[in-house]
């Protein structure tokens, strides 16, 4: 980057001060601003690009490594247990099942019987002093009996 001082920098505003005029030099100072601005979030972008196309690149690289190792563990876990099935076929070939069934083996499983609850019916009842207590209510009742029930009453003043 150049290398500005204060020394340079107070020239370089002499001789623009001389050149433009003073009734120029503030417009042209802000038009100067606005293209430093821009030029500053261009170079702002341009980085952050950079840097996600480097995460990308990084990421595709970790996807590569994290799919070759688990078709390493695939591939592992397939020849274990093909390997685990030859020993045992190997293993089983000499007993007879002369004797033994493989159902006699397996777990036996209940069968389902339904509870033979009857939820229409209530099973307990609770007394009505209670519900009377507690404010529960009992009947059904529309939303405007039930405006009227508790409606403030009106006192009117009659004159005599």
């Amino acid at each position: 980057m150049i290398d500005l001082g204060i020394s340079k920098i107070a020239l370089i505003g002499a001789v623009a001060l001389i050149v433009i005029g003073p009734e120029k030099l503030p417009g042209v100072a802000r038009t100067i601003g606005t293209l430093i601005g821009k030029a500053q979030r261009y170079v702002a972008d341009v980085k952050a690009e950079v840097n996600r196309s480097m995460e990308l690149d990084e990421l595709k690289k970790m996807k590569d490594t994290v799919e070759s190792a688990a078709h390493d563990v695939e591939h592992s876990v397939h020849t274990a247990s093909s390997d685990f099935e030859k020993d045992w076929a190997e293993t089983t070939a000499g007993i007879s099942s002369d004797g033994y069934t493989q159902a006699a083996f397996l777990p036996t499983v209940p069968q389902y019987q339904h509870p033979k609850k009857k939820w229409r019916l209530k099973r307990g009842s609770t007394p009505h002093w209670y519900k009377a207590q507690n404010g529960v209510r009992t009947k059904a009742q529309s939303s405007a009996a039930r405006v009227a029930r508790f409606r403030p009453v009106v006192k009117r003043f009659v004159d005599v």
